[in-house]
């Protein structure tokens, strides 16, 4: 497949020569042992080297309710490594590159064997937005050049069909480069600012227009390089209907029904957290134990003021930023409690696991986003023990792939995550700079994965294919050593969310309410649980349903709230 990347810690070149310093003492004092593809140290978790060469660098990756991961970088860049098959090309007079592109842009991958198979996408979805829609499509937002207003849907196959990107007739009424989609309670996708676009929209329209959100005007960094840091806002979906919309430093609190901003939050000290400063957010888990209506969000990283700007000769890196905000939104006073990670981090990943904790992977040290823009890797990712009352970050096992600009982390339906690409180059790149294009893909598998937790592991057994809002569904499980099923289980669901650029859209989980668990014949274990009460709490959409037994989660099955 042309280049194969070796996993050589001398690959990793940076211009800062304390971090293979750092990287190595790091190493010896938290006793890690390397073997092929793989770094064993349990208690901190463990790396797995699954696919050397994928073919292209993914900027935006989703799962599927297909046990597949869909992989999306851009056209108008070049080749890539990966053939589209059957002699299939892309034929765009426009293309800066290729006129005649016949290399793949997207691919999907089974993750039952990691085969990976070519897509293809005929318009440019660099720094697009996506989300997952009722039925499991997912659907591809904006992007650059020819595909800026383009709407492209996936309807997601058996690992083994023939399932393909679709460019639908629909078309956003403005631009949108940099955008942020959620879905609604109603089934509809609301898309939210972008590139000089102060303003919002909805798929399918229904006849309505763009609305401005004067928020991101007021929210803006401007200068002569274009940094603006509320480019893709946080956007999350509040138990009551509304949106709690974060840009720059600000947040709000948005009724897209009136059109009006019905709460203005206070500000998050630090510095600019949103594009092109490359922070990253998530809602932590709802929770039936107060009708899902307390409501935190969490927000970590970002870069220095300035950052973006002064990298221009990539010569110059500020340092990132190196505090979490977390506020309860749904306080009548809400405030920030500013808390401080263990390094410094922009371009982070942040995701949500079963046994609600969140993970914080990728990035880097110094810069910000953008091409060529950042240096010293973080190698490390760290748990953040989101109902710990103090010492909430527990550093992880290192990674020995850098994963810095346009790469990506996923939940994979085994508990697992799954990091992919890193491209800080205008065009795909594999040697003579100091970051080069990556086309590996690796697996990181948290504690909660160690062999020492395998005898509270559940295994689900049985769980409905659909399950309707605010109706009771039965779950049966069976775990290694019975004996280990004390007290209460907990049924977790989340759903699939569009990542790229250092945020999860969509991302939520919540907690359901369970019976506890009864024995029955077989050896197995039953639980009946209450689906979320409405599609203000969970929309309409897939959802991984985990159990999750001393903190130590199954793996999931899909099902469908409807």
């Amino acid at each position: 497949m042309g280049h194969d990347h070796t996993l050589l810690r001398s690959s990793v070149r940076c211009p800062l020569p304390s971090m293979s310093i750092r990287l190595a003492v790091a190493l010896l004092l938290m006793g890690v042992v390397a073997r092929e593809g793989q770094t064993v140290l349990a208690q901190t978790g463990t790396w797995q080297v699954l696919v050397k060469n994928s073919g292209l660098s993914s900027m935006h990756t989703a799962v599927t309710h297909m046990n597949t991961v869909v992989f999306l970088e851009r056209t108008n860049q070049g080749a890539t490594s990966l053939l589209l098959p059957d002699g299939k090309c892309r034929n765009d007079p426009s293309d800066q590159y290729l006129k005649k592109d016949c290399y793949a842009h997207s691919s999907v991958m089974n993750l039952a064997n990691n085969a990976i198979r070519p897509l293809m996408i005929l318009t440019d979805t660099q720094c697009s937005a996506g989300q997952f829609m009722a039925d499991g499509d997912l659907q591809q937002i904006g992007g650059n050049f020819n595909g800026i207003r383009g709407v492209r849907t996936f309807t997601p196959c058996p690992a083994t069909g023939k399932c393909d990107w679709v460019e639908t007739a629909t078309k956003t009424q403005v631009d949108r480069w940099y955008s942020t989609t959620q879905l609604l309670p109603d089934q509809r996708v609301i898309v939210i600012g972008g590139r000089t676009v102060p303003s919002y929209e909805f798929i399918p329209a229904k006849g309505l227009k763009v609305q401005p959100l004067q928020f991101l005007k007021d929210t803006l960094t401007t200068d002569k390089n274009g940094q603006a840091d509320n480019w893709y806002p946080y956007v999350h979906l509040l138990p009551d209907g509304t949106l709690f919309i974060f840009a720059n430093t600000k947040s709000i609190k948005l009724n897209f029904v009136t059109n009006q901003v019905v709460k203005e939050y206070p500000i998050l000290p630090g510095g600019p957290r949103n594009y092109p400063s490359g922070g990253s957010s998530v809602m932590l888990p709802l929770s039936f134990v107060d009708g899902f209506k307390s409501v935190e969000v969490l927000v970590c990283g970002g870069a220095a003021a300035g950052a973006f700007t002064i990298a221009e000769g990539r010569t110059k890196f500020l340092a990132c930023q190196q505090t979490c905000g977390r506020m309860r939104v749904t306080d009548a006073a809400p405030k920030w409690s500013v808390e401080t990670m263990p390094v410094k981090r922009c371009m982070g990943d942040m995701l949500l696991l079963p046994d609600q904790n969140v993970l914080i992977i990728n990035g880097a040290e110094f810069g910000s986003q953008s091409e060529g823009r950042a240096t010293t890797p973080v190698l490390t990712p760290v748990l953040y023990q989101t109902n710990t009352p103090s010492g909430r970050f527990v550093t992880m096992a290192a990674s020995t792939i850098p994963r810095m600009y346009h790469s990506t982390a996923n939940l994979l339906p085994d508990g697992r995550v799954m990091p992919a690409g890193s491209n800080s180059n205008r065009v795909h790149k594999y040697s003579k700079v100091p970051f080069p294009t990556e086309l590996r893909l690796d697996a990181f598998s948290p504690p909660y994965l160690a062999a020492s937790q395998n005898p509270k592991r559940p295994t689900i057994t049985l769980s409905p294919g659909s399950v309707k809002l605010g109706l009771t569904f039965l779950v049966r499980f069976a775990v290694t050593d019975p004996k280990t099923v004390i007290g209460n289980v907990d049924v977790i669901i989340n759903n699939s969310p569009f990542t790229t650029h250092s945020y999860s859209q969509g991302l939520r989980m919540l907690k359901l309410q369970t019976t506890a668990p009864k024995a029955v014949a077989g050896g197995l274990f039953e639980v009946t649980v209450t689906a979320p009460p409405n599609a203000n709490v969970a929309p309409n959409a897939y959802y991984m349903c985990w159990v999750v037994n001393q903190k130590t989660p199954s793996k999931a099955a899909w099902i469908r709230l409807t």
